[in-house]
C-alpha cells in the first residue's frame, strides 16, 4: 500500500484475485485497477519515478507499471532473495524483504540486488518482515502474522522501535467478524505532506489512520 498524489495505491493477492489498484482516499472507491496473470500471487508494490514496481509471491519476478495508464511496461527477476514480499524505496534504491529477516537495496535502473542488511533487536533477529513503509529516513515493516510495525534503521538494521496495534487488530476482527486466519495487520502508507500514517490488514474493510506515542 502506498499514498501518492492524494490517493491511496494497492497490491491485492492470491491467485486468481491478485491486481492493482488506485482508490480514493475517503471513500475507498477504486478508480483505476489491472489484474495480474492468474499464475502469479501478488505482494508489494511501491511508487518510484511515475512506475509501479510490483512483486509476485514465489515465482521470483517482479513487474514495472506506468503509474498513469497501469499498462505493463517491463519485469525483473529476483536475484539472492528467496521470495517477493514487500516493497518501498528511498528515492535512491528499491527495498524488498522476501519473508526472512533481511532487506534488500535494489539498483531502480537495473534492478539488481546491491546488498542486504540483516535486522535484528538487542535480543535476536527478527524474521518473516512483510510490508514496507519509508518514512522520514527509518523503514516501517510489519512482522508476518504478528500485530506489530518494527522501525528499522536502514543504515544497520537496527531495530529503533516497535508499534504494537494488538489492540486496533482485535477491533477490526470483533466488526467485522473476521475468522479467517490471514486477515493480519499488512499495510502502511505514509503522507508525507501532511505527516499522516495510514495501516490496514489483509481482509480489512477499513484504512485507518494512526498517530504513534512513544513510551
Amino acid at each position: 500500500m502506498e499514498y501518492h498524489n492524494g490517493f491511496i495505491y494497492e497490491s491485492t493477492g492470491r491467485r486468481g484475485t491478485s491486481s492493482i489498484r488506485k482508490t480514493e482516499l475517503k471513500t475507498g472507491k477504486v478508480l483505476q485497477k489491472v489484474d495480474v496473470d492468474d499464475r502469479y500471487f501478488g505482494e508489494g508494490m511501491t511508487i518510484f519515478n511515475n512506475k509501479i514496481y510490483f512483486l509476485t509471491w514465489e515465482s521470483k519476478m517482479g513487474f514495472i507499471y506506468n503509474l498513469e495508464t497501469f499498462e505493463k511496461e517491463g519485469q525483473f527477476s529476483y536475484g539472492n532473495s528467496r521470495q517477493g514480499w514487500g516493497m518501498t524505496h528511498n528515492g535512491t534504491e528499491l527495498i524488498k524483504s522476501d519473508g526472512s529477516s533481511k532487506l534488500w537495496f535494489l539498483d531502480p535502473e537495473t534492478k539488481e540486488e546491491k546488498r542486504s542488511i540483516n535486522i535484528y533487536t538487542d535480543k535476536n533477529g527478527i524474521k518473516d518482515l512483510n510490508e514496507l513503509e519509508y518514512i522520514n529516513g527509518k523503514i516501517y515493516a510489519n512482522y508476518w502474522k504478528e500485530p506489530l510495525i518494527a522501525i528499522i534503521n536502514p543504515d544497520n538494521g537496527v531495530v529503533e522501535g516497535i508499534a504494537n496495534l494488538a489492540g486496533l487488530q482485535e477491533q477490526i476482527i470483533k466488526e467485522e467478524k473476521i475468522t479467517d486466519g490471514d486477515a493480519v495487520l499488512n499495510g502502511i502508507a505514509y503522507d508525507q505532506e501532511n505527516n499522516r500514517i495510514f495501516v490496514t490488514g489483509k481482509l480489512w474493510g477499513k484504512l485507518y489512520e494512526i498517530k504513534l506515542v512513544k513510551k
